[in-house]
């Protein structure tokens, strides 16, 4: 028996505006269906899915290592694993995230301006900080 609402969570939107400026903010990703994952056995809720992957990988981040100013090279959902990272929007918003937090980076085509386009990035602490990139077709959150 189902007595769960629809679920939601937050997920980080790196994102270039009309401006060719960088910014990051939170969006609430709840595209949620009821539906059976496998036959037999109770429902679950399924966000997606989302078939536009294109690539998968796995980066390690060198603590104090600072990754100069960049776009995403594609729009991409960003997942740490291991160890907290941060993303600095040319905005100047610094967020940092670990394990169970998500961004999404789609800060292409960014202006560059005073030496920054894209986003700065790097490790949080004195340990590696491990990120998943799932590379994907297209923004969830459609253009900015």
């Amino acid at each position: 028996m189902l007595t769960q609402d629809r679920p939601g969570f937050h997920v980080w939107h790196v994102w270039c505006d009309h401006q060719g400026v960088s910014h990051q903010k939170k969006e609430w990703l709840d595209d949620f269906k009821l539906i059976t994952f496998i036959q037999g056995i109770a429902s679950v809720w399924q966000s997606g899915p989302r078939d536009d992957a294109t690539g998968v990988v796995f980066l390690s981040l060198v603590p104090g290592q600072e990754y100069e100013w960049h776009e995403n090279p594609v729009p991409q959902w960003i997942v740490p694993i291991v160890g907290r990272w941060f993303v600095t929007t040319m905005d100047g918003v610094r967020v940092e995230m670990g394990p169970g937090e998500i961004s999404f980076g789609a800060d292409q085509n960014c202006r560059l301006i005073e030496g920054r386009r894209g986003h700065l990035s790097g490790a949080v602490g004195s340990e590696p900080a491990v990120i998943m990139l799932i590379q994907v077709a297209s923004n969830p959150f459609g253009d900015v």
